[in-house]
């Protein structure tokens, strides 16, 4: 997804319409500076503000992801590759967030680890090894409480036993028996509880 073309396309159908950007941000109930960031390819309509700025402008949805006006004959073929785009898009984000897990996951765990040894190796006074340890250990609980997030905002988990992907609760995924990111969950299709992957497209 291009969001240059799509800001370009942005201003140029607004002009065709006879709208400043003052104007249209108006009718969005939004900032111009928002309408200026979308037409300098900076960020992209929020997905609440699409169908009324598509409405506004006389164009579809499929239009402005591609950003360009599409003929019937073409429409078939560019809502395809709009739809392979945005699934790439989903999958490269679902890796990211995967990472940064693994990441938080990782340097937690070592943080923590070496905090404690350097700890019980230099510091004699319980007291004060107690604290350190407790301290370290709330914020190796958190670290680990973040990278859950991360995990469960990536993807889906896919039933074992009917192969549909869903996202669960934060709370049955904290609370599930789990290995590494594969997790004993229950399908809210099937109903029945199974060792559910991690899968980055749904």
């Amino acid at each position: 997804m291009d969001i240059t073309k799509i800001g370009k396309f942005i201003a140029e159908c607004r002009k065709k319409k006879n709208l400043t950007q003052e104007q249209l941000a108006e009718k969005l109930f939004i900032t111009d500076r928002a309408v200026s960031k979308w037409e300098r390819g900076l960020s992209l309509p929020d997905a609440d503000k699409m169908l009324d700025l598509c409405s506004i402008l006389d164009i579809n949805v499929n239009e402005l992801l591609i950003g360009e006006k599409i003929d019937t004959e073409d429409y078939e073929k560019k809502t395809d590759e709009l739809l392979i785009e945005l699934a790439k898009q989903d999958k490269l984000k679902n890796e990211k967030l995967m990472t940064s897990m693994w990441t938080i996951l990782i340097t937690s765990a070592l943080f923590y680890i070496g905090i404690i040894l350097v700890s019980i190796n230099t510091i004699e006074k319980e007291l004060m090894l107690g604290t350190i340890i407790c301290i370290s250990t709330i914020m190796f609980l958190t670290a680990s409480f973040i990278a859950l997030k991360f995990e469960l905002d990536a993807g889906y988990y896919e039933c074992k036993k009917c192969h549909h992907r869903f996202i669960p609760t934060y709370k049955e995924v904290l609370f599930a028996m789990h290995i590494s990111t594969t997790r004993y969950l229950k399908c809210p299709k099937c109903h029945k509880r199974s060792w559910t992957k991690k899968v980055m497209t749904k």
